[in-house]
């Protein structure tokens, strides 16, 4: 049983997500379209309900089982243990729906949502959850390489659907979650295979004695408990800050805002892709006392990803217009505002994640929390004062409203983290704020030029989808000459950029 190297690992996944990032802009922007703002704006709202509610009856769960079998790959009883205790979580999950529907609090809970499309929403935060579980598993265990291919074929059978959908004028919010369970399922079983001809089966004993379970829930009580208030007030702060929107704004803003998220996260992909492996090398450096080892990855790997997710972000902010119409359409063209906010939501979800799993691999679950949860407190009245109506002490801002709370929020949030991250590894704090501030302001000030170049220097104004191109690979090639020369800025070294360069003429002397 080997495992890849990470470094063999991170490029399966970026082949990936270049592939189902090709997808994604077409499945985006048929989803919209086809599904208009309200309905649009429906699916988000719910799909959110649901994802924050098996959050928390996850409680952090997920991610200690993925760090403690990234550090005992052999431990099977572990694996037995955390997939019968992850049975309780759609039991819960459906007594809850049950009471909600026949207390008939669910109008409450969750306004203007039927009943029917309540429960395939249920059904839908389970298989994710679910997936999201069998794939930190197949990362535990190093085998990401050819996870990484059943998952673009997984995207491959998903846009073939949502195309045949489309174009059969079937394209409801019925046919949306059905579309979600097959494709869930699919890639959870594909991943399952993957790991059993790699030799992690699960046809094992599953059998564990009474010693054991005690001995596991142990383990995953004092890792998990600190984060039973992060996940309540996670679960309280996230349903309430989109409860608000739908309350005070209605489905429609609730739709401008699920596409500028939906498109933010087409930003995050490529980072996002790092997050789990980042976190087994850290788990694995901790566990050894290695703290040394944990300084030089997160030198080595932070500021660079950052940067990548900032080289997305700032782009598609400063042609938010141009993106929201060739994302949703029209219909969509008053969510422009919010996807310029929302672009920049990644950037610091990257810094998020990453520096997050610093605090879950050693463990510091408690510090976590307190920082996560001060912070959710204080969003609260700040939502408020954004959405709420004029008549309520409020600014009406709708989604636009809430990607400020949003983006401003996790930015302090995030450097909060980076300060206690740094000061444990024995690392400089301002040099990574002011990194994260030039590499922005370089970014942003290229993405601007390009489009003045385009847009005036070739009056294309209005033909948006040559015009967005065109400013793409200017912006492209313009930051790659900065990088070639100031590396610096984007977490490279000069030896970094050498190396690309030779790898890149090597291979087209081949062809």
């Amino acid at each position: 049983m080997t495992t890849d190297s990470l470094k063999k690992r991170y490029l399966a996944k970026l082949f990936a997500i270049l592939v189902g990032l090709i997808i994604s802009i077409i499945t985006q922007a048929i989803i919209p379209r086809g599904l208009g703002p309200r309905v649009y704006g429906n699916f988000s709202f719910l799909s959110n309900f649901f994802v924050k509610v098996v959050n928390f009856l996850d409680m952090g769960t997920s991610i200690g089982f993925y760090t403690k079998l990234s550090q005992r790959q052999r431990d099977f009883g572990l694996v037995s243990f955390y997939l019968s205790f992850a049975c309780l979580v759609p039991f819960f999950l459906i007594i809850f729906v049950g009471c909600i529907h026949v207390t008939g609090s669910y109008t409450t809970f969750l306004p203007d949502q039927k009943l029917f499309y309540i429960y395939l929403a249920a059904v839908w935060g389970i298989l994710t959850w679910f997936a999201k579980i069998v794939d930190k598993m197949a990362d535990a265990y190093g085998v990401t390489v050819s996870t990484e291919k059943t998952r673009i074929i997984q995207k491959g059978i998903g846009l073939a659907l949502i195309l045949t959908l489309f174009f059969a004028n079937r394209l409801n919010l019925t046919n949306f979650f059905f579309y979600h369970y097959f494709i869930l399922i699919f890639l959870a079983l594909a991943f399952i295979w993957v790991m059993e001809r790699k030799g992690y089966s699960l046809k094992q004993s599953w059998k564990l004695s009474l010693a054991q379970v005690r001995t596991y829930a142990k383990e995953f009580y004092n890792y998990s408990h600190p984060l039973f208030v992060y996940a309540l007030v996670g679960l309280i702060v996230g349903i309430l800050d989109r409860w608000m929107l739908q309350k005070f704004s209605g489905s429609v803003e609730q739709g401008f805002y699920g596409l500028s998220y939906q498109i933010g996260a087409v930003c995050f992909l490529f980072t996002s892709a790092m997050t789990p492996l980042i976190t087994r090398e850290f788990a694995i450096a901790f566990g050894e006392k290695d703290l040394r080892e944990m300084a030089r990855l997160f030198r080595r790997y932070i500021p660079m990803l950052y940067a990548i997710a900032a080289f997305f972000a700032c782009f598609i902010a400063v042609e938010a217009d141009k993106v929201t119409f060739i994302m949703g359409g029209a219909k969509f063209h008053q969510a422009a505002l919010t996807v310029t906010i929302m672009a920049f939501y990644p950037i610091h979800q990257t810094y998020g994640q990453l520096s997050g799993s610093v605090f879950y691999a050693t463990g510091q679950t408690a510090l976590y929390r307190n920082i996560a949860v001060a912070f959710m407190f204080i969003g609260l009245p700040v939502t408020y004062f954004l959405i709420a109506p004029v008549n309520m002490m409020g600014l009406n801002a709708g989604a636009t409203g809430l990607a400020i709370k949003m983006v401003s929020i996790q930015f302090i949030g995030v450097n909060v983290q980076l300060y206690f991250n740094a000061r444990l590894l024995g690392l400089r704090f301002w040099r990574y704020v002011g990194h994260q501030v030039v590499s922005m302001g370089c970014l942003l000030g290229i993405a601007l030029l390009a489009r003045i170049c385009i847009d005036r220097g070739l009056a294309l104004q209005n033909k948006v989808f040559c015009s967005f191109f065109l400013a793409g690979g200017l912006y492209t090639f313009m930051v790659m000459t900065l990088a070639y020369f100031q590396p610096i800025f984007f977490g490279l070294k000069r030896q970094d950029i050498q190396i690309l360069v030779k790898s890149v003429t090597k291979n087209f002397s081949r062809v």
